[in-house]
């Protein structure tokens, strides 16, 4: 991988709101360079690649792993990114979206953005003048799927022709890994209590270029089902934030979608375990499995730092 080829990518300039108007090419070129970055890290290698570049990062809600991440990251690509929360900006007093980001955009590089609303990212990206990358919303987290899928592969060398299994709610994470399996050919399992299935419409798309890819998208009550024989089990809270006061029905809707050792048990023998955080021990997670030596979700958590700056240098870089 060369910033030569992340030039050739054509993400230069582009908004990041999901993964449905990437290629294949393009995801595998953001995780190359991604696996690039890290080892220049390891070897104490300076990349300043954002050398004067600043994000501006804008935050609806709360954040330990993007927060960080993406301060570290532009820290090591040797530029700067300014946090901005809800309350510390004119947005939170009624200032349109519109209005930021046509403001923003003369003062920053790029705009990061975690709020709740999907419609806020979208705006923002039709008015703004510099990339938008989506830190999360309701809809999807397309930012921790790019660290999700960098981990798959380091542990399995390939992610086309792999099995996903992914029991809980069909949340913005399920939408995200939907669409990023679907470009990636990875078949991908999805089991939900009933009512709490991931959109129709999302289902649909992925469905769609999956058949070009060869891959299988299947949506089911049945968590063993979904579970055998699969490469990777993945799983998220039952109630995201913002659904707190839904906390009890969960906890009874969701009887029978626990990952535990007999669910982790019906995978394939060498699965991997994976959550993007923060968990609920004993809830949608047992502590066995969370602790247990299938779990990446520590490799995942670092992933979030060399994924994010690939994407940040293949979006915002000169690339020279």
């Amino acid at each position: 991988m060369s910033m030569t080829t992340a030039r050739e990518s054509g993400l230069k300039g582009t908004h990041f709101l999901d993964f449905s108007g990437w290629t294949s090419h393009e995801m595998n070129t953001v995780l190359a360079l991604a696996n690039e970055l890290k080892q220049k890290r390891a070897k104490h290698e300076a990349t300043p690649y954002l050398q004067g570049k600043t994000l501006g990062m804008l935050f609806d809600k709360a954040s330990t792993r993007t927060r960080v991440s993406f301060e570290v990251g532009m820290y090591e690509l040797g530029g700067h990114a300014l946090f901005l929360s809800d309350q510390a900006t004119q947005v939170g007093r009624g200032e349109p979206l519109s209005d930021t980001a046509r403001v923003l955009s003369r003062y920053v590089h790029g705009l990061m953005v975690r709020t709740h609303a999907h419609a806020n990212v979208e705006e923002l990206a039709r008015y703004a003048s510099v990339p938008v990358i989506n830190g999360l919303t309701d809809d999807h987290h397309p930012v921790q799927v790019l660290a999700d899928f960098m981990t798959i592969f380091e542990q399995k060398e390939q992610l086309r022709g792999l099995t996903l299994c992914y029991v809980g709610d069909g949340n913005n994470m399920v939408h995200s890994l939907l669409q990023a399996a679907a470009l990636a050919g990875m078949n991908i399992r999805v089991a939900v209590p009933e009512g709490y299935g991931p959109r129709e419409d999302i289902v649909e798309q992925a469905r769609r270029r999956a058949l070009s890819a060869h891959s299988e998208i299947t949506i089911t009550h049945d968590p063993l089902l979904a579970a055998e024989g699969a490469d990777i089990v993945y799983t998220d809270v039952w109630a995201s934030m913002g659904q707190e006061k839904e906390s009890a029905q969960r906890l009874d809707d969701f009887k029978g979608f626990q990952v535990n050792r007999a669910l982790l048990d019906s995978a394939d023998r060498d699965a991997i375990f994976m959550h993007c955080l923060p968990a609920h021990r004993g809830e949608e997670v047992s502590e066995e499995v969370l602790e247990g030596a299938q779990s990446v979700i520590f490799e995942q958590a670092e992933n979030r730092l060399h994924a994010q700056k690939a994407l940040l240098v293949a979006l915002m870089g000169d690339h020279r």
